[in-house]
């Protein structure tokens, strides 16, 4: 039999290297604990270094089936005296294209294409005729020189806009090109844009709407737009639709994530319902 599953993940879990080792992370990883702990069924489609041991941190949150690949997609930040970020891609896995979708998946009502590393074919976004489709955009708007060194690309593509019906991403991902905002506005349903401490602003069909975010003390803010958007998706069908109150629960657990480190930053199940309860 075969199981029912929720929401379906499709990105690069990634190591990321850190002081303390390799340490898993990605969208996938922060998202699928996220939906786990609303009480959700989780799949996830992945691709990582064959046996690599960080996937194992992620099964008992979500079915993973990972492609295998000569390496894990592999990220390094590196501070300057300033403390600004240039962050490099060490290694990358394979491509994931729609034929790398198991047929049993395609009814998944819930689908976040989750890439970092270029790695998601566009064209998976026409295979969910009967999904939500949320898209976090950053993972196609990077390239890298030859050193591993991240630069900004710019990408829109009307056409596979079309499948897409909730994009988010954050401010600083297109700081180098400002003039997206409106473009993106314009051609998706749902369009949110978080903007850390200051919340964000959510367009619906082109009307914008600022909403605010619970003030905390920064610990580590990695992850927090992942819990974000993930919260927002499953929260959608609990709403009846209602994008607003989706938000406000998903700023909620965004926030709690910043004052913890790393991937202890999802929340518990507790702290879910507590979001929940908070907007009722």
């Amino acid at each position: 039999m075969t199981e029912n599953y929720d929401y379906l993940f499709i990105g690069h879990a990634t190591a990321d290297l850190t002081e303390e080792g390799r340490r898993l992370g990605g969208t996938v990883s922060y998202g699928a604990r996220t939906v786990h702990a609303f009480g959700k069924r989780v799949a996830l489609l992945t691709s990582a270094a064959t046996n690599e041991p960080l996937l194992d941190e992620l099964r008992p949150f979500a079915d993973v089936r990972s492609l295998p690949a000569e390496a894990t997609s592999t990220f390094e930040n590196i501070y300057d005296a300033s403390g600004k970020r240039k962050q490099y891609i060490r290694s990358v896995a394979a491509k994931i294209s729609a034929d790398d979708i198991p047929a049993e998946w395609l009814s998944i009502p819930l689908v976040h294409l989750a890439p970092l590393t270029d790695e998601v074919d566009p064209q998976i976004a026409h295979q969910f005729k009967d999904a939500t489709v949320l898209l976090t955009l950053q993972g196609w708007l990077r390239r890298w020189d030859a050193d591993g060194l991240v630069h900004f690309k710019r990408w829109f593509d009307a056409d596979v806009l079309r499948s897409i019906d909730i994009v988010v991403y954050s401010e600083e991902d297109i700081v180098e090109a400002p003039d997206l905002e409106q473009a993106f506005a314009e051609h998706v349903e749902h369009l949110i844009i978080t903007r850390a401490e200051k919340g964000g602003t959510y367009y619906h069909n082109g009307e914008a709407v600022d909403y605010d975010t619970p003030q905390v003390e920064v610990v580590h803010a990695t992850g927090a737009g992942d819990i974000f958007a993930a919260a927002v998706l499953t929260c959608l069908p609990m709403f009846d639709g209602d994008m607003l109150k989706s938000i406000r629960v998903a700023a909620r657990l965004g926030a709690i994530s910043v004052t913890r480190f790393a991937l202890d930053g999802t929340p518990s199940p507790e702290e879910v319902q507590q979001a929940i309860a908070e907007v009722e």
